[in-house]
This record gives C-alpha cells, sequence and structure tokens, in this order.
C-alpha cells in the first residue's frame, strides 16, 4: 500500500512537470511571490545571467549592479542585486519578476511576464493598441533569471 502511495505521488509529481508552461494570466501570486515553478521546469542559472545582460531581452543591467555580470555600465537606478538570493526566495524573485508592482508599490520596474491591464505600443507604431501582447520574457527565461539571482548568495 504505501508503495502504491509512492508511485502515485510520483507520477503526480511527473505529470505536473510536464504539464507545459503557465500562461501569463493565469500565474497565482500570493503576497507579491509565486510559488509554482512557471515551467515545471528548472532554470538554468547562465542561461539567466545572460538575459540579465542581453538588452534585448531582460537589460536587469540597465538600472542594477550585478558584480558577477561583466557588462559594461550597469545601473544604479535600482538596488544591487548582489545577494538577491540571500535576501528573497526563489518565489519572491520570481513575484518580483512576474510583476513587482505587487511587492513594490510604485516601482518603475516592468513586469516581464503580465499581458494585461495596460497598453502597450501599438503594431508597427500605427498609432493603435497592439491586438497582440506576448511577456516581455518567456516563461523558461523567467526560470532562468530566478535561478541566477537566488545563486547571488552573501
Amino acid at each position: 500500500m504505501k508503495l502504491a502511495l509512492i508511485t502515485a505521488a510520483a507520477f503526480v509529481t511527473a505529470g505536473a512537470a510536464f504539464a507545459g508552461e503557465i500562461a501569463p494570466k493565469d500565474v497565482v501570486m500570493t503576497e507579491g511571490a509565486v510559488e509554482a515553478s512557471l515551467t515545471g521546469v528548472a532554470g538554468n542559472a547562465a542561461e539567466g545571467g545572460k538575459v540579465m545582460a542581453n538588452r534585448a531581452q531582460g537589460n536587469c543591467v540597465a538600472c542594477h549592479e550585478v558584480s558577477s555580470l561583466k557588462a559594461a555600465f550597469q545601473g544604479n537606478v535600482g538596488p544591487s542585486l548582489d545577494g538577491a538570493g540571500s535576501r528573497w526566495s526563489e518565489a519572491q524573485l520570481r513575484g518580483m519578476l512576474v510583476n513587482p508592482k505587487m511587492t513594490f508599490e510604485g516601482t518603475v520596474m516592468p513586469a516581464f511576464y503580465k499581458v494585461d491591464g495596460y497598453t502597450r505600443p501599438g503594431d508597427g507604431y500605427t498609432g493603435k493598441a497592439a491586438t497582440e501582447i506576448t511577456p516581455v520574457l518567456t516563461a523558461q527565461q523567467i526560470e532562468d533569471v530566478v535561478a541566477f539571482l537566488a545563486a547571488l548568495k552573501e
């Protein structure tokens, strides 16, 4: 009986990992934190560092300093992210990336995995609202950045 319960639990857990990613509108936030992985797949810290430094993706270093990233001209608008993994849990880091305004009211940090509640520039600079709004980062990119930040310990 005990073996059957363990096997069933393993099957359910494995099924959840392959269930697919959570869509931006389906993300559940609790006090600014997102407990559930957006993909069910562990993030890749090395890829997360690339996303943070890439101006076409996260571009986190435009506002934040991260000593381990060798990006030129790191910002000082936001707090230094050195030691972020010691200050915040993975759920809190994920929540800050999904929608930072749920944690820091009045922040200028953009929501990287949100598609509703605002209007972005129009399609092809037509002056009309965009017909399809996509998140700034994919679910896997969010998980990669969370893995990178969680590894930054003091």
